[in-house]
């Protein structure tokens, strides 16, 4: 999935002294686009951001580079206003560069700059709604030994947002319960999917989601595996279960354009190694069983 990365190795831990360097690079957004050079495959590479030296030559007046995250040696920094509570400003244009819709992301290599640029939108997306305090207005500063942001007036602590959220294979014999997202930039087939409420466990949530979306009943839910989805700074949880019961669906027409069930002969999806949902679907349509897939789970 687009996490694995390895061999190369993710290093998250938070700093505020390390200097960038001129080869360290930094990821430029504007809402859902970011600063992409394309048009690479001849190096074996689809993208590339911009390096320090680059975002330095166009300028850097009024801004600065934040800290993000280290992947092997090269560490990744986020352009941003020099302070939380000034007015926002455009990211500039670096010469070979353009803004590109962030779903590009999802299928280019590297796989550790993909990788390394949903989570940077992630922290981007934080950083840009906590530029004042929720609690009293303030403007926030940032947290000196942790990644966080501080009111300085009333004390108010805020961390980056991560969501839980269910990914669901409902299943009935040789069937796949597959669904389409209504009004959504993805347009592939899915699982039924959806948030963790207050108050839910991750089992609850599965009844929930597939009661609301798909009017079934559900047993034996069983874990899959989990996966960081930075795109909407989610963590997702995979979870198999079978239909109890009625098989009838009533598809919620608000968050759904098509549910349906999908006999595992005729699952058309080719396995892409990025999101957790591409692999419950090829899983299943592979053949896997539930006690393969406990099996699975617990030794990985």
């Amino acid at each position: 999935m687009i996490q694995d990365i390895g061999p190369e190795v993710f290093r998250n831990e938070y700093s505020r002294k390390r200097e960038p360097e001129e080869e360290d690079r930094v990821f430029l957004f504007r809402g859902r686009n970011v600063l992409v050079r394309t048009g690479m495959e001849e190096t074996g590479t689809d993208i590339a951001v911009p390096m320090v030296k680059e975002v330095k030559a166009a300028g850097l007046d009024g801004a600065f580079l934040q800290y993000l995250f280290t992947i092997e040696e090269t560490a990744y920094y986020l352009w941003m206003s020099r302070e939380p509570g000034s007015a926002a400003q455009e990211p500039p244009v670096i010469p070979g560069y353009e803004y590109g819709r962030l779903s590009l992301l999802r299928h280019s290599r590297p796989r550790d700059l993909s990788f390394a640029g949903e989570t940077a939108y992630q922290l981007y997306g934080w950083y840009r709604d906590n530029r004042f305090c929720g609690r009293c207005g303030a403007v926030m500063r940032f947290g000196e030994k942790e990644r966080n942001m501080v009111c300085p007036v009333c004390g108010n602590v805020s961390y980056p947002k991560i969501m839980p959220a269910v990914i669901v294979g409902v299943t009935d014999g040789d069937r796949l319960l597959m669904t389409r997202y209504r009004g959504r930039e993805y347009r592939g087939r899915a699982l039924i999917a959806g948030f963790c409420e207050i108050g839910e466990t991750g089992e609850d949530t599965v009844r929930r989601e597939v009661m609301e979306e798909a009017g079934l009943r559900v047993k034996n839910i069983r874990y899959y595996k989990s996966q960081p989805w930075g795109f909407d700074s989610d963590l997702l949880l995979g979870y198999y279960c079978e239909v109890d019961g009625d098989t009838d669906i009533t598809m919620e027409e608000d968050e759904l354009s098509v549910a349906e069930w999908v006999r595992r002969a005729d699952i058309t999806e080719t396995f892409e190694n990025m999101s957790l949902t591409n692999e419950m679907i090829c899983r299943f349509r592979d053949g896997a069983g539930f006690a393969h897939e406990k099996r699975d789970a617990v030794s990985e």
